[in-house]
């Protein structure tokens, strides 16, 4: 018996067909799951494709050149497979997507019709509708480098290259009052000087909210008390006892790239690009045109004040 690409052809032109759409999904933590629209579960490439999902998409829209290709699945949520609170975590956010037409009485038949990423998720009565995006939608990114005064690189990140595992630039302990899932009290954390944790990253390693990190908008050290706030509360509940990490924050500056961190040779900003007053200048014939701050002559107001 034929199989691939070519068997479904030939039996796609058969006439009476029995051919299913499925669907295999991997999350960016390494879960993998299998959806179709049969009404009994499809075994191949070692993926279970479960019939009972309620999973089914939209006409998948194919182009030729590089315009995107795109479609759309629609599914119920449910305990099992599609979960509010993994929606709500991110956790199906950027999942890889393939797509086959599949003979379901004999999967080795079987075409692959699209390959992308999930993009925008929308929740509505106990459903959901995911965008799928083609792999042209990584065509359609901003792409080269921005020309600012602050250091463009995320702090840890490739560019930046600081090991934030170095002792003094994270801290790792439970937490033990949280209130509003943005607002973390500590009763002590020594070594650390306030707002150390500003503008750093705080992410949560265990319970119902592992994988979930926010961005520290402000950190206060009194005595040993600790305070950490969120710029926005995480969208799972933090509970008492839960493994969180909390890292030193960078506010982009040089001065905190070579002070705090002790790597300036890896500082990706431009602190010496001009400003947007000297773009407005215009050439003078006293005074310094090297790109400083440009001082703006005092105007003269009263009595005797030229016209």
């Amino acid at each position: 018996m034929s199989g691939g690409r070519d068997g479904l052809i030939a039996h796609l032109a058969g006439g009476a067909t029995t051919v299913a759409r499925a669907w295999a999904v991997r999350r960016r933590d390494g879960v993998e799951m299998g959806f179709t629209d049969h009404d009994r579960d499809l075994h191949f490439e070692g993926i279970v494709f479960r019939a009972d999902t309620g999973l089914s998409a939209r006409v998948l829209l194919q182009t030729t050149g590089l315009a995107l290709d795109n479609t759309e699945a629609l599914g119920g949520l449910s305990s099992e497979a599609v979960t509010e609170a993994d929606i709500l975590a991110g956790r199906w956010d950027g999942a890889e997507v393939r797509a086959w037409l599949v003979n379901w009485a004999d999967p080795a038949e079987r075409l692959l019709q699209f390959r992308g990423t999930i993009g925008e998720i929308v929740r509505a009565g106990g459903a959901f509708r995911a965008e799928l995006r083609g792999l042209t939608d990584l065509l359609n990114q901003p792409q080269g480098q921005v020309f600012q005064g602050p250091c463009s690189a995320v702090l840890g990140d490739g560019r930046c290259r600081f090991d934030l595992s170095l002792p003094g630039y994270a801290t790792e302990r439970p937490a033990e009052a949280v209130e509003e899932n943005r607002l973390f009290l500590f009763a002590s954390v020594a070594g650390f000087d306030d707002r150390w944790f500003e503008r750093g990253r705080l992410a949560v390693l265990s319970g119902a909210a592992a994988g979930l990190s926010g961005i520290v908008k402000n950190d206060r050290a009194r005595g040993l008390a600790r305070r950490v706030e969120l710029w926005e509360p995480l969208p799972l509940p933090v509970a008492a006892g839960d493994l969180i990490r909390i890292e030193a924050g960078c506010d982009k500056r040089p001065e905190t790239c070579r002070l705090k961190f002790q790597n300036f040779l890896n500082y990706r900003g431009f602190p010496h690009i001009p400003g947007e007053d000297w773009l407005a200048s215009y050439p003078v014939r006293t005074g310094r045109n090297d790109g400083g701050r440009l001082r703006v002559p005092a105007l003269r107001v009263g009595p005797g004040a030229g016209g």
